[in-house]
């Protein structure tokens, strides 16, 4: 097993070579944000889709747009407003007087990477369509279903500070983004870098350095990367945790969770850790993997109770003090 295992890492070296250079380019425009960007390719790995949340000005388009230069893949960007038609992002049919035939106009979701911001402030029918496209992976405009390129990625966007005017996302709908990542501010360094790469008169260009084909090696080798029985326990106890926390030593936080995480959660954190794995160039997961990503899976699927708001806890605080109770193997 110990040599399958290390046979396995020199494959993964191998497969997951571009990892780096992608870093690399990114690294020329982008100041920090790693985490960021280990998210981004973590659902291109694994055909997930990734919520963002931050306050305006930390680059969170820039890094989605490099990446996409990078990859050499499509971008698009929708705007979100109260005003937004299901229309306006998944096409509809046109009229064309002079031949009397309908003709079709696709809209920005015919992109491999789609930046949808602030995407809580359109209505429910207009995010409806933008997550039956994410869930189902084509469109149907008039009696004909298209399908949407592979790779396919969304990043949506929502404003933490700006309430006013929004519609929440509903928790089922919520549940089908594979990663919710809390964006947060540079540091000290990292501002004064950004502050003086802004200043210059030409902006850094990127190489594109990942292909189509090389992301399709790495999910099939993804699902090679060695996964240990107690490893999975692990993954299926947390998740288990957040709807019976009392059987984890955790009876305090019962009265503070309303609903736990779905079942989707454990094929998540199962694909998530396996990817985070990959990035690291190991063909084996270990338990930090899962804990690396578990919050970013976890977070936006708890259901906290009025009593948890009454005490001023967050997901974070809840889904903190479950790792805790839960044994590490």
């Amino acid at each position: 097993m110990e040599q399958d295992v290390r046979l396995l890492t020199e494959m993964v070296k191998r497969e997951g070579a571009f990892v780096d250079r992608v870093v690399a380019e990114v690294g020329k425009v982008i100041v920090g944000q790693r985490e960021l960007i280990d998210r981004i390719m973590i659902a291109l790995l694994c055909k997930g889709h990734v919520l963002l949340e931050g306050v305006p000005g930390l680059a969170k388009t820039l890094a989605v747009r490099t990446i996409a230069n990078v990859m050499d893949a499509s971008f698009s960007r929708i705007q979100f407003t109260p005003d937004l038609l299901p229309a306006d992002v998944t096409g509809t049919q046109i009229y064309n007087e002079h031949t009397g035939q309908f003709s079709v106009k696709k809209a920005p979701i015919f992109a491999s990477i789609v930046r949808a911001d602030e995407v809580n402030r359109a209505p429910a029918k207009v995010q409806s369509a933008l997550l039956e496209a994410m869930q189902e992976r084509q469109v149907t405009i008039g009696d004909t279903t298209y399908p949407l390129p592979d790779p396919f990625l969304v990043l949506a966007t929502q404003n933490p500070i700006e309430q006013e005017g929004t519609y929440p996302l509903p928790e089922a709908q919520i549940d089908r983004f594979m990663l919710m990542v809390k964006v947060s501010y540079p540091t000290k360094e990292e501002e004064l870098a950004i502050m003086e790469r802004m200043t210059l008169a030409e902006p850094a260009k990127v190489e594109k350095v990942l292909t189509p084909a090389d992301l399709e090696r790495a999910r099939a080798m993804m699902a090679e990367i060695y996964m240990d029985p107690k490893v999975k326990q692990y993954i299926v106890d947390l998740v288990f945790a957040t709807r019976r926390p009392e059987e984890y030593g955790a009876a305090g936080l019962k009265e503070f969770i309303r609903y736990g995480a779905s079942p989707r959660a454990s094929i998540y954190l199962n694909e998530a850790a396996r990817a985070h794995a990959f990035l690291r160039h190991r063909g084996y997961v270990i338990p930090e993997d899962v804990k690396a990503v578990g919050y970013d899976v976890l977070r936006h699927r708890l259901i906290l109770s009025y009593e948890a708001e009454a005490e001023n806890l967050t997901a974070e605080d809840v889904l903190r003090r479950l790792f805790e109770s839960v044994p590490v193997p």
